[in-house]
């Protein structure tokens, strides 16, 4: 009998990871396309690490930095008595720091691709950087933000190195679809195991056809326009 929990926490965990995701990678996307500032390089290439590090090591690092031990996991014991290893807000960060990179160059890539002489014209009109981010900015790049946006979900969902080193694989706490395929998967419970791929791949795989739907409507409407 399967067990839904799993695949609840990890639609949670996802959503949660992805919001996050969205409003930082966003902001910073638009910050390192539009302004030069000392540290930029070095800053993205922290934001990159996640994504061609081994999970397994992002997730050891999280542990030095969340961890009883970490400076912020001492940080909240100690001031706020909260533990935040080996608990579901655990697994939502390991989410959302290896699904960042993903929702950062998606985001980038478009702000890029923005026209950059309709929003000089916009500031020569008045319009407040404010203004020209949201009437022009925002509006041009929506394609590469929903394309992260999924991805970011996407990649949040099947997260499981940084996952298990973080918060752990507690049954009915912060076991999450990947980690009941892989401890399925040990207890030789294979066909539970093949059950939850089959219900990870479904929603993945859903959501990727969506996205590519959508843009390919969104781009006969602009042919068409």
């Amino acid at each position: 009998m399967i067990d839904w929990f799993p695949v609840i926490l990890s639609i949670k965990i996802a959503a949660v990871s992805t919001v996050v995701t969205l409003a930082t990678g966003v902001f910073l996307a638009y910050l390192t396309t539009k302004y030069d500032f000392w540290g930029k390089t070095a800053l993205e290439a922290v934001i990159t690490l996640p994504l061609v590090m081994p999970p397994i090591v992002t997730g050891f690092l999280l542990l030095l930095c969340i961890g009883r031990k970490g400076i912020v996991g001492d940080f909240l014991f100690r001031f706020l008595d909260f533990q935040l290893i080996f608990t579901p807000y655990a697994a939502v960060v390991a989410g959302t720091i290896v699904a960042f990179p993903l929702m950062y160059q998606s985001t980038k890539a478009a702000f890029l691709g923005v026209d950059h002489k309709l929003e000089d014209a916009a500031r020569t009109l008045g319009a407040t950087e404010l203004r020209v981010f949201m009437t022009i900015s925002l509006p041009l790049s929506v394609h590469g933000i929903v394309s992260g946006t999924v991805l970011s979900f996407s990649r949040a969902l099947g997260e499981f190195g940084a996952t298990i080193m973080v918060a752990g694989n507690i049954v009915g706490k912060t076991q999450t679809i990947p980690l009941a395929i892989y401890f399925a998967s040990e207890s030789n419970e294979l066909e539970l195991a093949g059950m939850y791929v089959f219900i990870l791949s479904i929603v993945i795989f859903s959501l990727i056809f969506l996205l590519n739907q959508w843009k390919k409507s969104a781009d006969k409407e602009i042919t068409h326009a």
